[in-house]
């Protein structure tokens, strides 16, 4: 039975919560003053009845600074409890709450059914951490998907692809999602999700961070919409310095950790994409409206179906859709050998979103591109697979 515990003495948001809560919401209530915010955890869960609960609130009447000092030692102790914070968001206070282990931070106004949603995905949250606490094993038995968005030739946007993607999912379940950039000498999720990351893949995959997977979430760069990034080297030169082996430990760390890990390779079949695919459950296969994409994309199947590298998950993107390039669909799927999932039509917004460092996804024009790019995050949504994969290799169009 889920319970939740507040913290604070404003008695009009306590009424919301437990309106959120009852009949809707298996577990009780408890509210705490907002001084117990200055205790340390296991003194306030000693103030806790019936057990640790999953999911602790701070109200409003707590200050946000002492909240994320307190959950900061949450995190650590007991991650396996859903931290909310109700406070006014800022830029600065979401990156704050991400870096301590806030799961979502609301408005203390929020809509009554959207914070039985929020509450709803908190206690998922906590019984999903819960059943891993346990698994001290690098391999957990319960692990994240690894979301392999690939393509043999460059120039296709599959970083594009990839940055939305994770911001799709972040949407679906903050704080638990990570982007990988795999691309070692010339990756550009940084600058894509306009990033200036303290620590890369290189001192991830050495040292303390290597060891000890808690330690590697310091290594991660947080981005304002919800998910965490790990971004490519600053040199190219520092590629010479991460292996095959590198690859394949550090995925199966953020496996652990995350519910969703999306990496973004490099172009072709170089040893750390053939690690990636390896460990990866889903493969995005990113393929450009033009011959040589297409006729590439064809190649790679082969040669990964000779390998049996192919992940069990397969999703067909076609960007750049236009309908003056020549092709159709049916061209396309008719030389690939297998459906297009996914039709991205080519749009002024795409380039525009990439310089500026904003993601389609999370931006507010939405068009045909959009479109398109949330329906591939709908492809990896628990509410929406089962539609999805009812309706999953229907022919697809360009708009």
């Amino acid at each position: 039975m889920s319970r939740f515990v507040i913290i604070t003495a404003v008695r009009d948001f306590e009424s919301r919560v437990r309106q959120a809560i009852a009949g809707v919401l298996p577990g009780d209530l408890q509210t705490l003053p907002p001084e117990a915010v200055l205790l340390v955890p296991d003194a306030l869960l000693q103030q806790v009845a019936g057990g640790q609960p999953d999911v602790l609130i701070f109200g409003p009447g707590v200050r946000p600074e002492d909240a994320m000092a307190l959950a900061s030692i949450f995190d650590i102790q007991y991650p396996e409890i859903s931290l909310v914070l109700a406070a006014a968001t800022t830029p600065d206070l979401m990156l704050g709450a991400m870096r301590a282990g806030i799961r979502d931070v609301i408005s203390a106004e929020i809509d009554l059914s959207e914070l039985q949603a929020l509450l709803q995905r908190a206690c998922t949250a906590a019984e999903r951490r819960r059943r891993n606490s346990g698994q001290q094993s690098e391999m957990s038995e319960v692990r994240g998907r690894v979301i392999a968005v690939m393509s043999p030739k460059g120039g296709v946007g599959k970083t594009t692809v990839a940055t939305n993607l994770a911001i799709g999912l972040g949407k679906i379940d903050p704080m638990s999602v990570v982007l990988l950039d795999l691309d070692l000498q010339f990756g550009d999720v940084a600058t894509g999700l306009m990033l200036e990351p303290e620590h890369s893949i290189t001192e991830a995959v050495h040292g303390a961070a290597a060891q000890d997977s808690m330690v590697l979430k310091a290594f991660l760069t947080v981005h304002s919409a919800g998910i965490y990034a790990l971004c490519a080297p600053r040199s190219p030169a520092e590629s010479d310095y991460i292996t095959a082996e590198h690859v394949t430990h550090l995925i199966n760390q953020l496996a652990t950790q995350f519910r969703y890990v999306v990496v973004d390779t490099a172009p072709g079949l170089g040893e750390h994409c053939l690690a990636t695919l390896e460990l990866a459950t889903d493969g995005v296969w990113i393929c450009g409206m033009d011959v040589p994409s297409v006729r590439g994309l064809h190649k790679c199947f082969s040669v990964l179906s000779e390998l049996q590298l192919l992940p069990q998950n397969r999703h067909t993107v076609l960007n750049f859709a236009d309908r003056k390039a020549g092709l159709t669909v049916r061209d396309v799927e008719v030389t690939l050998g297998v459906p297009v999932d996914v039709v991205v039509p080519r749009s002024r917004n795409l380039p525009f979103s990439t310089n500026r460092g904003i993601p389609v996804l999370q931006g507010t024009t939405k068009d045909a591109a959009y479109r398109g790019l949330q329906k591939l995050v709908d492809r990896f949504d628990p509410a929406l697979m089962a539609e999805a994969q009812r309706k999953a290799h229907r022919r697809a169009v360009i708009a």
